[in-house]
């Protein structure tokens, strides 16, 4: 019987990379959903292909488009909005369902497989930035079963699998340091969106790619690694790792190390997430030792990539902290990919946002959304005052 996916976010690069492994292994999953924000020609071609049951886009608009573009046997399938993506995550039948939708937009749906009970492969890490504390408890309570799809998260969870819970010192998330991690401040400040945008090592989405610059990524990564691996705060360290082939890594109290390594392919953690607990075969490039010039680490520096400190600075302080951070961080980045903003005043924003967090809860999916939309008018207020 071939396994079931459904993709949230199948036009992004994870969705992408999640097709090509589906391609590769076609006798073992079929895809019943997939869906878009507004890549509409992409997202038609997707079905085209694969035939799902369901396609749903953000809006009527994006909706009427990729009815256009679909023969007349499949625009029977198109959805749109919260309904359609709910309808795509949790009502078609899947048992995987891959959450790589950009942003806290992905929440809602992934939530709504969680209560489903099905197993999600989590690319998405807002999910658990924002909604941390209610979606494993719902995960709990449902018997849904979550596997990370981030590289590192990957890591961390296959490398656990060498000791017991209580035997782990330390989780260790690398970083690549992205591509101004040699850069000093005043350099910082004149980086334009173009060069963000040129990752050294992968290749991702417009908005990670700037949040690996600013190290914002990484510090929502910590938060999502407390979530996903039952680890307080100050046992998640980051160190900067260039070469981007150790993925992460795992300190044990005996002193041992057990680090997981690949080349930078996402294929790799997708394909091990679709079909866990067994490995695929020929998903991806291996690895050859023997080419490797060298590997180095690094500590991350505070003063120049500030939102890694600002991240842990809000999982700690709990509540909807995170959830204010990273909406805020949305709001900033897309004002910087527009050129609206400075590459340094993404962080500056994120902790100004903060600042004025007056502590909202975050015990109900309501008091993430409202804690939501508080940050994005503080950020945009904030954004507005300075001209930007």
């Amino acid at each position: 019987m071939k396994k079931r996916l459904a993709i949230l976010g199948s036009t992004g690069s994870i969705g992408q990379s999640t097709l090509d492994v589906v391609r590769r292994q076609a006798e073992r999953f079929e895809i019943v959903s997939l869906t878009a924000a507004s890549s509409v020609e992409a997202l038609a071609a997707q079905a085209i292909e694969f035939r799902p049951k369901i396609v749903a886009v953000a809006n009527q608009e994006a909706a009427g488009r990729l009815r256009a573009l679909l023969p007349a046997g499949l625009r029977s399938l198109v959805a749109h909005g919260a309904e359609g993506y709910l309808e795509a995550a949790a009502g078609c039948g899947a048992q995987v369902v891959v959450s790589a939708m950009v942003g806290a937009a992905g929440l809602l749906p992934t939530l709504a497989a969680v209560k489903a009970g099905l197993t999600v492969a989590l690319a998405n890490k807002e999910t658990l930035v924002a909604g941390g504390e209610l979606v494993m408890a719902e995960a709990a309570r449902g018997g849904a079963t979550i596997l990370p799809v981030d590289s590192e998260h990957s890591a961390i969870f296959q490398c656990l699998l060498a000791g017991a819970p209580e035997e782990v010192a330390r989780l260790w998330l690398t970083a690549s340091g992205g591509p101004f991690r040699q850069l000093d401040r005043q350099a910082l400040a004149k980086v334009t969106p173009e060069q963000a945008l040129a990752h050294p090592n992968w290749s991702m989405g417009p908005k990670i790619t700037v949040d690996s610059a600013t190290l914002m990524n990484k510090g929502l990564e910590v938060i999502e690694a407390h979530w996903l691996f039952d680890q307080p705060y100050d046992k998640i360290k980051v160190v900067v790792h260039p070469q981007s082939i150790v993925h992460s890594m795992v300190e044990f109290v005996d002193g041992n190390f057990m680090a997981q390594m690949g080349p930078p392919d996402m294929r790799l953690p997708i394909a091990l997430a679709l079909n866990h607990p067994r490995r695929l075969r020929a998903v991806g490039p291996s690895l050859d030792p023997g080419k490797l010039a060298a590997l180095s680490f690094e500590e991350p520096d505070p003063e120049r990539f500030p939102a890694l400190g600002l991240a842990c600075q809000a999982g700690r302080a709990g509540k909807a902290a995170p959830a204010v951070l990273n909406a805020a961080n949305e709001v900033a980045v897309r004002r910087f990919l527009a050129g609206r903003l400075g590459f340094l005043d993404i962080a500056s924003c994120v902790e100004a946002v903060l600042e004025r967090h007056p502590g909202l809860p975050a015990d109900s999916i309501g008091a993430i959304l409202e804690a939501d939309r508080w940050a994005r008018a503080e950020a945009r207020a904030w954004l507005d005052r300075r001209g930007s």
